[in-house]
């Protein structure tokens, strides 16, 4: 019998209870420890996992010797001290997004992970969305055709934050779905922002990604806006598709609809476009729950010692691109460079 691994969960707010409800009801782990310094939620989380040892002291959890695993969801800015000592301890780290507050905090998290040989996993949640499976399937295959830009909206009315602004609150779902869909890390960026309601931290954003080859990506985040969006188009040269994770049927539609400039003519009144519209396919998918199928991943790594598909360097990746449309928007937009295509790995 394959001994269970035996999970801690720091941070039981608004996400961590999700995670400790899957990590809680996987076969082959077990569900230790909720921490959090607010007794409330720790009585509430326990009312519901009677069996959860519960403590407003991290350190019990990464000083207790037969924890296996931490899972973090606290505030960005104790992920990476947190991490490390984990780390340090023997645990391995599942840490919610974003993986850390500076590009420099991932680095250091990387190189603890590498030299106690812990495996470090980051909480990109829709890359285990079977949907976004579906589209990156349907791009490898080439089903689409070369890829023109990627067009993504992700704004509601709230929540409205303090600890940070909206590109590292929404941002980082749609930044690390880019990176999974392309394969590739964007060269540039460029992004604008405005603090309409709380001086000194943006409350909308329009972020703007060039990568090799002349593709481009355009995110659009907001905490201010009267309807829920959560929408992505990817525009090929063969075919197109939409998704929309807020409808409840359909959510992928791809639409064999295009346009060919002719190869060959001699004057511009001879110029002509080709003008293509077939079909509209919605693909079937298999639903299932994206956080317990990542939650599921992170304990196959830790036995298998597999690299995770929302590993360090991919968390890394989408730190560097907020950190650098911070850096545009405190510019008034200018381009910031970035390292380049797969740079950290």
């Amino acid at each position: 019998m394959i001994a269970p691994i035996r999970v801690g969960v720091i941070g039981v707010g608004y996400w961590g209870p999700n995670l400790v409800r899957n990590f809680y009801s996987l076969p082959g782990t077990e569900c230790r420890w909720a921490v959090d310094l607010d007794e409330k939620r720790l009585t509430h989380v326990q009312s519901m996992y009677p069996s959860l040892q519960v403590s407003t002291n991290l350190h019990d959890v990464i000083d207790d010797a037969e924890v296996d695993a931490v899972v973090l969801a606290t505030p960005v800015d104790k992920h990476a001290e947190i991490a490390i000592a984990a780390m340090n301890a023997g645990k391995h780290v599942f840490v919610e997004k974003p993986m850390a507050s500076t590009v420099e905090e991932c680095k250091q998290m990387l190189e603890v992970a590498e030299r106690t040989g812990r495996t470090l996993m980051v909480g990109h949640t829709f890359l285990y969305n079977s949907v976004v499976r579906r589209i990156k399937q349907l791009i490898d295959e080439g089903e689409l055709g070369e890829i023109f830009y990627v067009n993504m909206t992700r704004v509601n009315l709230g929540l409205f934050r303090e600890d940070v602004n909206v590109v590292w609150d929404l941002a980082p779902h749609d930044v690390a779905i880019l990176e999974y869909l392309l394969g590739e890390h964007p060269i540039r960026v460029h992004a604008t922002g405005n603090d309409f309601v709380q001086p000194g931290i943006e409350d909308v954003a329009f972020i703007d990604l060039e990568y090799s080859g002349g593709r481009r990506a355009h995110l659009h985040v907001s905490w201010l806006d009267p309807n829920k969006i959560r929408k992505v188009t990817v525009v090929g040269s063969k075919k197109m598709l939409v998704y929309d994770d807020t409808s409840n049927v359909e959510k992928l539609r791809v639409y064999d609809k295009g346009v060919t400039k002719m190869p060959h003519y001699d004057s511009f009144g001879e110029f002509q476009l080709s003008y293509r519209y077939g079909d509209i396919v919605l693909p079937r998918i298999e639903e299932a729950e994206p956080l317990k199928t990542e939650a599921q991943h992170f304990l196959d790594c830790i036995r298998e010692g597999k690299r995770p598909l929302s590993d360090g360097v991919n968390g890394l990746e989408v730190v560097e691109v907020l950190e650098a449309s911070c850096r545009s928007i405190e510019q008034g937009g200018v381009a910031i460079e970035l390292n380049g295509v797969g740079s950290h790995r």
